[in-house]
Formats: structure tokens, C-alpha cells, sequence
């Protein structure tokens, strides 16, 4: 099919981005496409950009059954990453619209992410850099509350792409991995990256730290609780770069407050953006940053290149690999 016999498809970009972030989508728009991008989160602005739009591209936007509804010529929904929380799936199914993924696009950035923040919560690396700018020479105290990640125990909750990614990498730092997910991988995959299956209360007993990767749903809402936190090693560090409301905020709050947990890494929250004055922002012992793990501007060819190449195929009638499907379509 030639680029002149590719049906023209009419692109509505939903989440707000920097203007050299929409200039680099720009640059790798595919043929016979165009685009357009909002420029808030409104509902009246989804609704106004959708009036003529063939295909959705959404990051970490909601977008509402009611506007999917209203979309008349809505046939694509891509999302920017993996999580699809925030899209009504089932106002796209209603509707016979097609949702995929961009799985494995962001995978290496989360994975260095997550590392950089067990390390930083191990280290205790706000409080000394926040230390420094205020006068002060805290070398003395750092040592009574820093820890080492060499001989710990690392728990990953969640097997997927991001979480073998962290495996992996933290092959170099001679700790012993331990995950619990749904579906055991195979052994060829623990073998490789030296991960040992185990149920989720051993998962949490053991973990000095334990990393959180799995999706949001009705099983993993607030699997990280009170109880939860009471069944951990007293000590640990919590990091999550999944979904915010995998935890129960206050319980956090509580753990670490109460020293039953000794810090947290926090790339997701409840609420986005959270209160300035939760409390999680106001711990030395937490470590915070914006839901911004898979956010690297030298990973925008990957990711973006990997959003059209699925638009692409649908332009041409062709099947998107199945990995990267959530809802499919029948047409």
C-alpha cells in the first residue's frame, strides 16, 4: 500500500506535554496522519478534540466513558506506557474501539528509576543534599540511619517487563531477589535473572526492601495496608513506581511514622498531583518525585516511535502485535 492509498487518519493527543516533547511527537507523525494537542485535561477540550478524531493518543490523562460515547468517529485509543486505568475500558468495548499499549516502551527508564530510589532511600539522599544547602555538615547523623543495598533482600510484587528489567539490574549489587506475581514466569526466566518465586506472605516477611510492580484492579487496591505494613520486617523501605493506590496512603503514613517501616520511595501517589501537605512530602525518610519514572526525554523516539507503529499498522488494516492489545476491535 502506498503512502497516497493510506487512509488519512485525524490524531487527538489528550495529556498536556512540553512544547519539545509535542515537538518531537511532531517530527515522527507517520504519513497521511495529523494531529492535534490539548492543551488541558478538561473534559470540554477531550470532547472538542474528539469531534473529528480517528484515534486517541493519551498518557496519563483521564479519559471518561462519556466522552468515548460522544466520540463519533473514534476507532483507536493508544496509550502512552502500559497503565490503562484512567481509560473506560468498557465504554470502549461498548463502542468497539480499539485500546493498545505500549508494552515494554518505558521498561528501562522505570527499572533505573526504581534502582535510583531504593538507593536514595537507602542513603537518605534528600535530607543530605537539603542539609548541605542550609549549612549543615550531617555526616555524623547520616551514618546512624543510612543502609547498604549489598546482602539485602529485595521483593518485587509484580513480574512483568518493568520488574524483570530491576532484576536485572540488580544483578551487579549482590542481593538475593525474591517476587511474587499471579502467573509464576519460567524457570528459564528466574534462572536467567537469579529471581526466586515465593507467595505473597513470604514475600513481604522477607523483603528489606520490596518494590511494587503490578497493575491496578479490584485484587491490588490497597494491597499495601496496615496489616500489610505489620507483617513487613520492621525497618524496610517501600518503593512503588506502579499505581499510587496500591497503597493505602495513611497506613504509610503510619508505618513510617511508627518506624515499622524506615523510609519510601514514591513515584505514584493516591491523589495526582498529591496535597503539599501530605505528609509523605514532609518525611526526611521519603524520598518523592512526580510520576516521572518512565519520563526520560532520550527514551521519546522509543516510545513514540513504538505508539505510531501501532497507529501505522491500524491505518493499514494490519494486526498490532498482541502484547500491546487491551481491548480489541472487530471490524
Amino acid at each position: 500500500m502506498t503512502t497516497d492509498q493510506l487512509k488519512h487518519l485525524h490524531i487527538a493527543f489528550l495529556t498536556p506535554m512540553a512544547q519539545v516533547t509535542l515537538e518531537a511527537v511532531s517530527k515522527l507523525l507517520p504519513a497521511n496522519c495529523t494531529i492535534a494537542f490539548a492543551q488541558t485535561s478538561s473534559k470540554a477540550e477531550q470532547s472538542k478534540l474528539l469531534a473529528d478524531a480517528d484515534v486517541v493518543m493519551i498518557a496519563g490523562t483521564f479519559i471518561e466513558g462519556d466522552v468515548i460515547r460522544q466520540a463519533p468517529r473514534l476507532k483507536m485509543i493508544q496509550k502512552w506506557g502500559i497503565g490503562v486505568d484512567k481509560i473506560d475500558l468498557a465504554a470502549a468495548k461498548e463502542r468497539n474501539i480499539l485500546v493498545s499499549i505500549t508494552s515494554g516502551a518505558t521498561s528501562v527508564p522505570v527499572s533505573e528509576h526504581t534502582l535510583m530510589l531504593m538507593l536514595a532511600v537507602s542513603r537518605r539522599l534528600p535530607l543530605a543534599h537539603r542539609s548541605l544547602g542550609q549549612g549543615g555538615w550531617i555526616a555524623t547523623e547520616l551514618r546512624t540511619v543510612c543502609s547498604k543495598l549489598d546482602g539485602k533482600t529485595v521483593g518485587l510484587f509484580g513480574f512483568g517487563g518493568i520488574a524483570q528489567h530491576v532484576a536485572k539490574r540488580l544483578k551487579g549489587f549482590d542481593v538475593e531477589v525474591i517476587y511474587h506475581t499471579r502467573n509464576r514466569v519460567a524457570p528459564e526466566i528466574e534462572d536467567r535473572l537469579q529471581a526466586r518465586y515465593v507467595d505473597f506472605e513470604t514475600l513481604i516477611a522477607q523483603s528489606d526492601i520490596l518494590s511494587l510492580h503490578a497493575p491496578l484492579s479490584e485484587q491490588t487496591f490497597h494491597r499495601f495496608n496496615a496489616d500489610t505494613f505489620a507483617k513487613m520486617k520492621r525497618g524496610a523501605i517501600l518503593i512503588n513506581t506502579a499505581r499510587g493506590e496500591l497503597i493505602d496512603e495513611p497506613a504509610l503514613i503510619q508505618a513510617l511514622q511508627q518506624g515499622q517501616l524506615s523510609g519510601a520511595g514514591l513515584d505514584t501517589f493516591e491523589a495526582e498531583p498529591p496535597s503539599a501537605d501530605n505528609p509523605l512530602l514532609h518525611m526526611d525518610q521519603v524520598v518523592a518525585t512526580p510520576h516521572s519514572a518512565g519520563g526520560v526525554y532520550d527514551n521519546l523516539p522509543n516510545l513514540v516511535g513504538h505508539m505510531f507503529r501501532n497507529i501505522e499498522l491500524f491505518q493499514r488494516g494490519l494486526p498490532i502485535p498482541e502484547i500491546d492489545i487491551v481491548v480489541p476491535s472487530h471490524a
